[in-house]
């Protein structure tokens, strides 16, 4: 697939758009969200959105950070395998649930399992981590953002 409007295009005519896509996704000092776990998020809801180029760049990201790549390779099977946490099951459930909002109701069980694993604030800022993630998948999706697979 060619672009559809490349990256710099994009940037340069709606610099807003990056500016506060990029903003919202800022995880504040203080906040509950390791590092570790916002690179979770992020690849796995571009996993789910089928975006590759996200895909690429977060697990990029989460490596250079120091993750492990066995993690990453099963990342779809999170809910069956005990190398993720309490914490990152909640969160991969809220990002899930989230992601796939059209097609199931959010339960009240998932909901709660959040609060708890992040309280009140926490998740607040868990689900604009998963808000600017899926924004830009369907900006990349929709645009033919291709990643480079070179490296």
């Amino acid at each position: 697939m060619q672009p559809r409007i490349s990256q710099p295009s994009l940037y340069k005519q709606c610099p807003r758009l990056v500016k506060h896509l990029t903003a919202l996704g800022d995880v504040p000092e203080n906040a509950a969200l390791p590092a570790e776990l916002v690179h979770l998020i992020r690849l796995r809801c571009s996993q789910l959105n089928q975006c590759g180029f996200c895909q690429k760049m977060h697990a990029d990201e989460a490596r250079a950070d120091g993750e492990r790549q066995a993690r990453l390779d099963v990342l779809p099977a999170w809910r069956e395998l005990s190398c993720f946490t309490e914490q990152e099951r909640a969160a991969l459930a809220w990002a899930e649930a989230l992601t796939l909002i059209s097609q199931k109701e959010i339960d009240d069980a998932t909901f709660q399992a959040a609060v708890d694993a992040f309280g009140e604030s926490g998740l607040i800022e868990l689900t604009t981590v998963i808000l600017q993630i899926n924004s830009w998948n369907r900006i990349a999706v929709s645009f033919h953002f291709q990643p480079d697979i070179s490296s």
